[in-house]
């Protein structure tokens, strides 16, 4: 196979350094003047007509925060001052138009005329932490207030120290909580504890992060445990008590945030946290313990799962978006995020076991990336692919944000036990 597609060959890491550069030129019209960002249609295009949510906003502060610390880099041919003006932008939204300055915390978004979107969403608080511990790192302006304020609010409302776990979704005024219990708020929520935690150590030195190390272990282990039980597919669904839904949402198999059934490319993105946490925290009492083989065999069975289930299941080539819990393809649909994460993972993996099956894996994503995912034409990836691979725009229309496209350049070649913002800062 071609080296462009082939982990630790030159030409691969060019075609990696191409792509982020690309994205970053692709997703630069996204502030709204109030910072907020608007979701984006197929050529870049802003579509203002729909809402400007606060997800979105801190994924692009986010990556955008990244690219200006990479324009800080003398060969990388990106430009550190528009992407700092961008990340700026984006901070402003989030500490303005967004934040709800009665009821503390910030809105699920603004509608096109300017409506609230009612709800504060424990998804949404946990890119907040995320966009704002980059942005520290990167040097934007109000970043260090807004950390502050996210995981003030983040703590008060979200996370239950005595579960070990984050609840999911307050009303407005963060006077009635949901029942609802997902994981996957809890996954970001374990990459938001990481980054913040590397922020931390980088800023005000080892160890001074480590409060949120511990936390993302705790919801780490209640992950490995459901995923043991099920075979490892991971539940997504629960109730207040933590007792699982296998069956929500059944009837409506494709929802975005809530699909029934297992979702392989959780599995895939869970394998990989699992192990930044794990490498990262391999001195700690809880890692000494179990054993770091522990939790490396448990990502590794995670992704073998889902990949297994999931990669090329109808005949076509590409990881559909659920199964059931047998591992029948439910959703065959291709998301992008997926491959995004396949990517990262199997990277990951092979720096953290030297499987040749892992960097096997790689090279066939990347060939798959380049051949289907990639928008040649316009820019940015395809974020929906029917089974046949053919353009599909029903779950995800237009190319709504770079977050997770961007971040599958950089991870490949990153420090397997650090975030992707601390790891390009130290670079």
């Amino acid at each position: 196979m071609s080296s462009k597609y082939t982990l630790n060959t030159e030409d691969n890491k060019r075609f990696l350094k191409e792509n982020a550069k690309s994205l970053l030129d692709f997703g630069r019209r996204f502030p709204s003047p109030g910072g907020g960002s608007y979701y984006l249609g197929d050529d870049g295009t802003p579509w203002k007509d729909r809402s400007r949510e606060t997800w979105i906003t801190s994924r692009m502060a986010h990556v955008y925060s990244i690219g200006k610390m990479l324009g800080e880099i003398s060969d990388s041919g990106i430009d550190a001052s528009n992407n700092e003006e961008l990340a700026e932008a984006a901070i402003r939204g989030l500490r303005g138009e967004l934040h709800d300055d009665e009821s503390g915390g910030w809105y699920a978004g603004i509608t096109a005329d300017g409506k609230i979107l009612n709800g504060k969403m424990c998804y949404a608080h946990a890119f907040v932490i995320l966009a704002a511990s980059s942005a520290l790192l990167a040097g934007i302006s109000g970043a260090d207030e807004l950390l502050k304020d996210a995981l003030y609010i983040y703590d008060r409302n979200f996370w239950n120290e005595e579960e070990g776990l984050s609840c999911d979704n307050w009303d407005t005024t963060f006077s009635v909580m949901d029942s609802y219990r997902g994981l996957n708020a809890n996954m970001h929520t374990v990459e938001a504890f990481l980054s913040v935690a590397d922020t931390y150590d980088i800023l005000k030195g080892k160890g001074s992060g480590d409060i949120y190390r511990v936390r993302a272990g705790r919801i780490i282990d209640r992950v490995i445990g459901w995923a043991e039980e099920n075979n490892y597919r991971i539940p997504e669904h629960f109730n207040d008590k933590w007792e699982a839904d296998l069956d929500m949402n059944k009837e409506r198999p494709d929802d975005p945030f809530k699909p029934y059934g297992a979702t392989p490319g959780h599995g895939i993105e869970w394998a990989r946290l699992i192990v930044q946490w794990a490498t990262s925290f391999k001195e700690s009492k809880i890692v000494v313990q179990n054993g770091l083989n522990h939790y490396i065999e448990s990502a590794c069975s995670l992704f073998d799962r889902a990949v297994t289930d999931a990669w090329n299941a109808d005949g076509a080539e590409g990881i559909v978006y659920t199964t059931d819990w047998d591992g029948k393809p439910v959703v065959h649909d291709r998301m992008h995020w997926t491959l995004a994460e396949a990517i990262n993972t199997s990277a990951v993996l092979y720096k953290i076991t030297s499987q040749q099956k892992y960097a096997d894996y790689y090279m066939i994503f990347m060939k798959y990336l380049d051949e289907k995912v990639i928008d040649h034409k316009v820019g940015s990836w395809f974020h929906q692919l029917d089974q046949n691979n053919n353009l599909k725009e029903t779950v995800w229309p237009g190319k709504s944000d770079l977050y997770h496209a961007f971040q599958a350049m950089l991870i490949p070649y990153g420090p397997v036990d650090i975030s992707v913002a601390a790891g390009v800062k130290i670079s």
